[in-house]
């Protein structure tokens, strides 16, 4: 609930502007509810009007992107890029290529990476991109087509400092290579524009894993600080099948828990003896196939028609992996019903306010997506590194900055949530330390 004066002023003025734009309020209403006892004791914050341009972007482009298919007939997609916050770094944010892009999707997406990136204690700032192209049955010279049209007109507004996109659904190593020879084309340099590239040309080791071993070090560090716990002997279900979820489950398993879930948008499979990864990583990253494959090559696996059943399954620890909004109220209690006593977001906003509700209500131990899904981000912030020192780092190098960065990003979150009179509340405590950082720095730099 808004109670604070400035707060509420500042909300209903989104309200009445993007009222049109509903996973953007979301997203502002989640932060605003939780960061008002910063606002209290800053009182500087509101004379600066800190919360009035965090709302607005810096600037939005928004822009066709006409291509032709292998039928040669000429399709034409809306593309996006905003730039929403500079403060603390150049703008950080990955594409995402999906039907259900539009302005306000794209929207909530930069505004949660404002405090993500902060999060992550690299000097990164918050945008997000993408279109509407689907790439899901396109064979790869029309994915590549699109890709060069959409680079064509996306490299004017980009550089490695900037702004420096990255993947996100349906975006991956296929499409950030195309994206990337077309701006180096474009451009004739060879510059650390873009993250998620292959190894051999400026890519970083770890980076696929990164969201999802992210999701899993936040989680193990919440569980041992907060309850003296681990993922040994857990029961584990995830949602997606996507990046993210894939590594989340490999992660889990060698942490010692069973994964027993995995989904995709047509339904989800339910393994008792335990997800085999590998056989998921076969169907979906090199055959591009759908979930419900697992169940016909393993022995025992059952496939479910429907997303939202996965929440039914008994588990002890929730990871939503796969997008905004998949668990709503009832699928909350459910999850409570079946045991749950721990939700970690590695989809961004994959839940709704009332789904939040129920798992405060209820004493679970839950993180928020820009907290514990940041290991992406902060892997590619790590590659951006490697880029201008040109040099790469190995495997384990990497992998132990961002467990050290995933441990970080929960002991900052619960020494905000003690600092602002809620302990123990990781998503007050994660947007309360992510805003302060980027507040300080707008106030400093003056009126932009």
């Amino acid at each position: 609930m808004l109670t604070d004066e400035y707060v509420k002023r500042v909300y209903a003025q989104v309200e009445q502007r993007d009222g049109d734009q509903p996973e953007f309020l979301q997203a502002v209403r989640e932060v605003f509810e939780t960061i008002q006892p910063v606002v209290e004791k800053h009182p500087e914050y509101e004379k600066a009007g800190v919360l009035e341009r965090l709302v607005e972007p810096e600037r939005i482009v928004k822009f066709r992107v006409a291509w032709v298919d292998d039928e040669g007939k000429v399709q034409v997609n809306r593309g996006y890029r905003v730039q929403f916050n500079s403060a603390i770094g150049p703008y950080k944010g990955g594409l995402r290529f999906h039907p259900t892009v539009n302005e306000g999707v794209i929207k909530f997406l930069g505004f949660e990476q404002i405090l993500k990136n902060s999060l992550t204690t690299l000097p990164m700032g918050g945008g997000k991109g993408g279109s509407d192209f689907n790439p899901k049955g396109r064979s790869d010279g029309e994915v590549m087509r699109f890709c060069q049209a959409f680079m064509t007109e996306l490299c004017r507004h980009i550089g490695q400092f900037t702004d420096v996109p990255a993947g996100d659904i349906n975006v991956g190593g296929r499409e950030i290579g195309y994206l990337f020879g077309q701006y180096k084309r474009i451009r004739d340099e060879y510059s650390g524009v873009l993250t998620g590239k292959g190894l051999e040309f400026g890519g970083s080791l770890a980076r696929t894993e990164a969201t999802g071993y992210g999701v899993c070090y936040y989680t193990a560090e919440a569980l041992r600080v907060l309850r003296g716990d681990s993922f040994e002997g857990k029961t584990v279900v995830i949602s997606g099948s996507g990046n993210v979820a894939i590594y989340a489950a490999q992660k889990a398993e060698q942490l010692g828990a069973k994964v027993v879930t995995m989904s995709d948008s047509n339904g989800y499979v339910y393994d008792p003896d335990g997800i085999k990864v590998d056989v998921v990583k076969q169907i979906k990253e090199v055959e591009r196939g759908r979930i419900k494959e697992y169940a016909e090559r393993v022995p025992g696996a059952e496939y479910h028609e429907g997303c939202s059943g996965v929440w039914t399954v008994k588990c002890d620890i929730a990871l939503p992996c796969a997008t905004q909004n998949e668990i709503d109220g009832a699928s909350a209690e459910a999850l409570v019903a079946g045991g749950c006593t721990v939700v970690v977001e590695g989809a961004n906003m994959p839940s709704t306010p009332e789904a939040i509700e129920v798992y405060q209500k209820n004493g679970l131990l839950y993180g928020p997506a820009k907290a514990a899904n940041a290991g992406g981000v902060a892997v590619s912030g790590l590659e951006m590194s490697q880029n201008s020192y040109r040099l790469s780092w190995t495997f384990d190098e990497v992998d132990a900055k961002l467990k050290s960065i995933m441990e970080t990003i929960v002991a900052e979150s619960l020494a905000a949530a003690k600092e602002y009179g809620h302990e123990g509340d990781l998503m007050l405590g994660a947007n309360a330390a992510g805003f302060v950082k980027v507040a300080n720095a707008m106030v400093a730099q003056g009126v932009l």
